[in-house]
């Protein structure tokens, strides 16, 4: 498996969500449960902000993955776990500086 070992900006920011079981009745009654043994997913939203040459290695990696294939990787906080990238973009932020923004999901079971 592919290891990510680029390092982020300081803009880094984790979601979690746990996945939840909702049943609703009609009295406004609402019953929830754990949904699964893996129910709380991080989610990172990341920004690198280096050199053009660097940016393209960064984008060239997340390419070959192909939004489809989950890599290794540790966040800037927390333990290192399997991910996946379905969607960056890529901006200009001057003269040889470029930025790659980037949402990291975690994946289980890959």
């Amino acid at each position: 498996m592919s290891t990510f070992t680029f390092t982020p900006a300081y803009s880094a920011q984790q979601t979690k969500k746990p996945r939840v079981r909702k049943s609703a009745f009609g009295d406004g009654y609402e019953q929830r449960s754990a949904d699964g043994i893996n129910t709380i997913k991080r989610v990172w939203s990341l920004r690198f902000t280096k050199s053009s040459a660097d940016i393209a290695e960064v984008d060239a990696f997340l390419s070959s993955m192909g939004g489809v294939t989950s890599f290794d990787w540790t966040p800037p906080t927390g333990a290192a776990g399997k991910w996946l990238c379905e969607e960056w973009s890529e901006g200009l932020d001057g003269y040889n500086k470029e930025t790659i923004t980037a949402t990291f999901t975690e994946v289980f079971g890959e």
